[in-house]
């Protein structure tokens, strides 16, 4: 087999590739050989056709076989000889394929980027610290109170709290406008579920008065010709309820699992889940910074076929986290709108790789279980979960670059300068600002 890099320009690579005519026809001859003795055709009895009559039926199918396989073999036949690394499949071209001929065609790939890791010591992560405090757990008793709280039709003013049942029709230039009208709609007021103005323009009103509010959407609003926008809202009131929160008693204690030692069990049971909560937070955290660190400290050229392959699988999860299904064309989703999330995910992937391989780091196998059985606690079945995971390979391997990922945060967490930073509990349970890059 002849192979030579007929040109490389990036990561762009094309490689020229010739297969001995031999390899193509003995390969297509021992095939149609072995037909002969399976082949049924008029006017021979079978597995007595000659080699000849095979041919002349089936030569040509089982050539275009043999000839794709080749082309696929010695493609990374030649890849190994060259020692270079594709991303994705190659494009085929300039192919010459005739009997009794040699076999040539051009394979055009990018290969990954060569990474030369900057020094750890360089990485420098925040890591928060907190604490539970009395404070925490009073306001977090709250929001379950809140969560669990009925609502009482009144005759009262509607405030702060209080559920409403409105009809409204926003126009803009005197037009309604899409997604603007609604009938029966709940509304808590204060819980900014509308745009600013909207829920305050309510207080003070009681069942069957109506109102008009005049608004602007903000500049970041999601459909285009809403961004900035001066609108008029047209407001019926229907009903005004108010909140009834829930007593501190066994009945409430028992919606979140706790069944006996009233108040001071429920309350020692929300600390310990507040404080799990606190841990994973942290994790999170400092796992994103970590990614950040090697993100800003590493430039590297990425693979436009690396890139493509990421805003795939991010529109794939917006269809997903929208609850859309097949009838969603991911084509009609503007690259453009996940194109900067897609290289930083594209160009963590290669720089934590080539951590991996450079320290020689290996999943953790106790790690690995310890995640698979944290997945499978979740299902009615898991045992059945967990042997699950061991039979697919594809889903093991996405454990297993999880924890590889865990892994590769400690290593620079512990060449890193680390810095802690105290913080109140809310400040540590809110993500971090949007960064792009999920750890």
């Amino acid at each position: 087999m002849q192979v030579s890099i007929e040109s490389s320009t990036g990561l762009e690579r094309q490689l020229k590739i010739g297969v001995p005519a031999d390899r193509i026809e003995q390969e297509v001859t021992a095939r149609l050989q072995k037909a002969t003795k399976t082949v049924s055709i008029k006017g021979f009895r079978k597995g007595k056709v000659p080699l000849k009559v095979v041919k002349q039926h089936y030569g040509k199918g089982v050539r275009q076989e043999v000839v794709g396989e080749v082309v696929n073999s010695s493609f990374y036949e030649a890849i190994q000889q060259q020692e270079l690394r594709p991303v994705g499949q190659p494009k085929i071209d300039q192919m010459t394929d005739k009997e009794g001929q040699d076999l040539e065609f051009m394979a055009i790939f990018e290969v990954f980027p060569e990474v030369v890791l900057k020094d750890l010591s360089k990485v420098k992560v925040a890591r928060p610290v907190a604490d539970v405090t009395a404070t925490d757990i009073k306001k977090m008793i709250e929001v379950l109170r809140n969560q669990q709280a009925s609502f009482k039709v009144s005759k009262k003013k509607a405030k702060e709290g209080d559920q409403v049942n409105i009809d409204f029709v926003g126009t803009k230039d005197g037009e309604e406008f899409a997604g603007g009208k609604a009938e029966g709609q709940d509304l808590i007021l204060g819980s900014n579920s509308m745009i600013a103005g909207f829920e305050s323009g309510l207080e003070g009103l009681v069942a069957g008065e109506e109102t008009v509010l005049n608004l602007t959407f903000p500049e970041d609003y999601q459909a285009e010709d809403l961004k900035g926008a001066a609108v008029e809202f047209a407001v019926k009131v229907n009903t005004v309820s108010g909140k009834k929160m829930p007593k501190m008693d066994d009945e409430f204690f028992k919606l979140f699992g706790v069944e006996d030692g009233g108040e001071e069990k429920f309350r020692e049971e929300v600390k310990s889940n507040m404080e799990r909560e606190l841990l994973n937070a942290i994790r999170t955290k400092v796992k994103n910074r970590v990614m950040n660190q090697l993100f800003e400290l590493n430039t590297i050229e990425l693979p436009t076929a690396l890139v493509a392959n990421e805003i795939t699988q991010l529109k794939q999860q917006m269809v997903q986290q929208f609850g859309g299904g097949q009838q969603i064309d991911l084509s009609m989703l503007p690259d453009d709108m996940f194109k900067e999330k897609a290289e930083r995910r594209a160009a963590l992937g290669v720089i934590v790789s080539e951590v991996v391989k450079v320290e020689e780091l290996t999943p953790d196998e106790d790690r690995v279980r310890e995640r698979i059985n944290e997945i499978a606690s979740t299902y009615e079945q898991p045992k059945e979960v967990v042997d699950y995971y061991y039979s697919k390979p594809e889903l093991l391997s996405s454990v297993e670059a999880v924890v590889l990922e865990d892994q590769v945060t400690e290593l620079v967490l512990s060449k890193a300068k680390v810095k802690e930073e105290k913080l109140p509990y809310d400040e540590v349970i809110k993500p971090d600002p949007e960064s792009g890059v999920e750890a």
